[in-house]
C-alpha cells in the first residue's frame, strides 16, 4: 500500500483544506494523475497520484483541514483495468475538450466559483445551461452554527486570570448589544462568501484584533520621480514592461527597510524576529480577487529588477497561474489603489507582518519649492499621499516615522538607476 500525505505546498503553508476529490474509492489512476484538491490561504493545488494504481481508501473529507504529511489516502500500485466510467458521471466536452456552454453560462460560472469541467449538462447534446450552474453552485444544507455566549461571571474571571479579552460573536453581537437581524426586501442581492473572500474576511478581522494599527501619513512631491518615469517609460514600453510610480516606491521601501528593521519584523509570543531578508508583497487584483505576491530580495534589485518581477506576478495572477510560493514569505508589503483610488487610507497590515504601506492617488498640486536664489516661490507638481500602518507592539512611532520619512526623501530625490 501507498500513502499519499500531503505535502509542503509552501514554505509558509503548514495546513490545508480538502476542497475537492478528483478520484473515488475503487478508481484506478495513472502515475501523476491528479488526486485531490487542496485550498490553503495561499492559493490552491492539486496533489497527484505518486504511482499508477487504484484507490484503496479516502482518508481525509471534503471541507476538512487537515496539517502537512497528513496521510490523506491509500493506493494499492499495480497496473488495473479501467473500469468504464458510468453515464451518469460523464461530461460532454467540445471538439477541444472544453465543457460546453455559452459565453453567459460561463460567466455565471465564474461568478458562482463553479467548475464547469465537473458539471454535468441537461441541454442539448449535454450543453451545459445556467439551471446547471445554479444547481451545482447551491451550498449543502447545514446547521448554522451555535456559539454560546459569555456565561455569567466569565469575563470577570478571564480578566482576573489575565486573559481579558472576550471576542464579539460575528452577526450576533457583543454583551448587551445586539446586531439587528437581516429581513429580506426586494431587490435584495445575497452574495455567498467564496472561499477566498472567507480568508480575506478572517485575516482582516484577525489582524485588527492581534495588531494595534497606528497609521502614520506623509506628502510627496513627485516632481523629479515624474520626469524621471517620462524620460525611460518608451524604452521600457519596447521590452513589453510597463514603468510605474509602484516600481519606484517598492525600491524606495526596500532601502528604508534595510536602515530601519524594526519595519521587516514578525512578532512572536513573546519576542520578536528582524528578518534578514526583504521580500516584499505587491497587491494585485486577480480573478479571484486580491491576491499578493511577492517580490524577494528587493533590496538587492534596481528599479528594473522590480519592474520585471511586478509585471511577471502581475501577469501570472490575473491568468491565474500563480503558485502558492509566489504568495509566500512577504516581510512588507505595499498597496497601491489604481488609476481609481482615493485621497489616502490606512491598510490594514498583512499577518504576520507589521507594516503596510498604502498609496494615495497622484494629482497635481500647488506646492512651495525654493528658487534658483534661495527664495520661496509657488510651482505646480504631482502630489500623493502616503500612508504606513504599523504594529504598535513592537513598532515605535520615531521607527514608524524614520522610516516613512526616509521613503519620502529617497522619492522625492529619484536617485534611481534605471
Amino acid at each position: 500500500m501507498i500513502d499519499v500525505t500531503l505535502p509542503q505546498l509552501g514554505e509558509s503553508v503548514t495546513e490545508g483544506t480538502i476542497s475537492k476529490w478528483l478520484v473515488g474509492e475503487g478508481d484506478v489512476v495513472k502515475k501523476d494523475q491528479p488526486l485531490v484538491e487542496i485550498a490553503t490561504d495561499k492559493a490552491d493545488a492539486e496533489v497527484p497520484s505518486p504511482v499508477a494504481g487504484r484507490v484503496v481508501k479516502l482518508l481525509a473529507s471534503v471541507g476538512e483541514v487537515v496539517p502537512v504529511k497528513s496521510v490523506l489516502c491509500r493506493l494499492e500500485e499495480g497496473a488495473f483495468e479501467t473500469a468504464p466510467t458510468p453515464a451518469s458521471k460523464m461530461v460532454s466536452k467540445s471538439a477541444t475538450g472544453a465543457a460546453l456552454a455559452q459565453p453567459t453560462v460561463r460567466k455565471a460560472a465564474l461568478e458562482k466559483d463553479v467548475d464547469l469541467s465537473q458539471v454535468r449538462g441537461t441541454g442539448d447534446n449535454g450543453r451545459i445551461t445556467k439551471d446547471d450552474v445554479l444547481r451545482a453552485s447551491a451550498p449543502a444544507a447545514m446547521p448554522p452554527a451555535v456559539v454560546p455566549p459569555p456565561r455569567v461571571g466569565q469575563v470577570a474571571e478571564l480578566i482576573n486570570q489575565g486573559g481579558g479579552f472576550v471576542p464579539p460573536i460575528p452577526g450576533k453581537g457583543y454583551g448587551s448589544f445586539k446586531v439587528p437581524a437581516y429581513r429580506e426586501a426586494s431587490g435584495d442581492k445575497v452574495i455567498p462568501f467564496t472561499r477566498r473572500r472567507r480568508i480575506t474576511a478572517d485575516h482582516m478581522a484577525y489582524s485588527k484584533v492581534v495588531s494595534p494599527h497606528v497609521v502614520t501619513v506623509a506628502e510627496i512631491d513627485l516632481y523629479r520621480a515624474s520626469k524621471l518615469r517620462e524620460l525611460h517609460k518608451e524604452r521600457y514600453k519596447k521590452e513589453g514592461l510597463s514603468l510605474t510610480m509602484l516600481a519606484f516606491v517598492v525600491s524606495a521601501a526596500a532601502r528604508a527597510l534595510r536602515e530601519t528593521p524594526d519595519l521587516n519584523a514578525r512578532v512572536l509570543e513573546d519576542a520578536y524576529v528582524q528578518l534578514r531578508e526583504i521580500n516584499i508583497g505587491v497587491a494585485v487584483d486577480s480573478p479571484d480577487g486580491l491576491v499578493v505576491p511577492v517580490v524577494r530580495r528587493a533590496d538587492e534589485l534596481g528599479v528594473r529588477g522590480i519592474v520585471r518581477s511586478i509585471d511577471d506576478v502581475a501577469k501570472r495572477a490575473r491568468s491565474g497561474k500563480i503558485t502558492i510560493d509566489d504568495l509566500s514569505g512577504a516581510t512588507f508589503s505595499v498597496t497601491n489603489p489604481g488609476m481609481k483610488g482615493n485621497l489616502f487610507g490606512g491598510a490594514i497590515i498583512s499577518q504576520p507582518n507589521v507594516g503596510i504601506l498604502r498609496m494615495g492617488e497622484i494629482n497635481k498640486r500647488v506646492v512651495v519649492v525654493e528658487g534658483p536664489e534661495g527664495e520661496d516661490q509657488m510651482a505646480i507638481h504631482p502630489v500623493m499621499y502616503m500612508a504606513l500602518s504599523y504594529d504598535h507592539r513592537i513598532v515605535d512611532g520615531v521607527a514608524a516615522n524614520s522610516f516613512l520619512w526616509r521613503v519620502t526623501e529617497i522619492i522625492e530625490k529619484s536617485e534611481f538607476d534605471v
